[in-house]
């Protein structure tokens, strides 16, 4: 008689899985590794997780709910558009200044996987297309081109390479860029 899972295992092993996805990609993560890290059998895992694709689209499915909800955090304490646009790039500014910071889950996703057109590839572009089209509305609302929205996003894009300790100067440049400053 097959054993009953203990109600969160699905959560525990996609936490694991998450961990070590992020620490050290989702190519060099093997499924022994997160039976280990999750403290499961391998049947267990394969039963909520069929294959490594659908683990790793539901570990980029988590990335973004937790990313949305941060940014939903940030963006909540003004209305005006050009505020949000700053609060924005504030909170992906603050993201790669944090300690163990290691990328962008759905960035590092398609470097790992370049071309790849699997369900976690789907999650991580679908990600990318919805971030810019909020980056555009809010440049939108503020009155901005899509000259400002294009730059903008550059300016995200590069954040999640660049060095730590420039994170303040993207803020502090599109904020002169979306106040008029420039």
């Amino acid at each position: 008689m097959a054993r009953t899972p203990a109600p969160g295992t699905r959560d525990t092993i996609l936490t694991a899985a998450a961990g070590l996805f992020y620490e050290h990609g989702v190519r060099a993560v093997g499924m022994a590794q997160v039976v280990e890290a999750a403290g499961c059998g391998k049947n267990l895992l394969y039963k909520h997780f069929p294959s490594k694709a659908e683990l790793a689209a539901a570990y980029l499915t988590l990335s973004r709910r937790e990313w949305e909800r941060s940014v939903t955090e940030a963006l909540r304490w003004s209305a005006d558009p050009a505020e949000r646009l700053i609060s924005l790039v504030t909170e992906v500014a603050e993201s790669v200044q944090r300690p163990g910071y290691r990328g962008c889950p759905f960035r590092n996703y398609l470097t790992e996987f370049p071309g790849e057109t699997d369900e976690p590839a789907r999650v991580a572009e679908a990600y990318l297309a919805d971030s810019r089209a909020q980056v555009n509305r809010l440049v939108t609302g503020a009155g901005g081109s899509g000259l400002l929205a294009d730059r903008i996003w550059l300016v995200v894009n590069g954040l999640y390479s660049a060095e730590p300790a420039q994170a303040q100067v993207a803020v502090d440049w599109i904020t002169e860029l979306v106040r008029g400053d420039a």
